[in-house]
């Protein structure tokens, strides 16, 4: 129970601070949402990744 607890804090800080770090592009007024789009979709997919990889169906 510990471990799932623990598991679920450190992905979510991860997470956030991921999303925290591709937010902070788009306050630069010389970057545009265009140029920001192909680091979304990559955190998107890190993230999803790593979730899976945290709660996926182990055996």
């Amino acid at each position: 129970m510990k471990d799932k607890i623990a598991t679920i804090i450190g992905v979510t800080l991860c997470a956030l601070f991921l999303l925290g770090l591709a937010t902070t592009l788009t306050r630069s007024m010389m970057i545009g949402f265009k140029d920001v789009l192909p680091v979304y979709i990559l955190m998107i997919i890190v993230i999803v990744m790593m979730f899976y990889e945290a709660f996926g169906d182990k055996k």
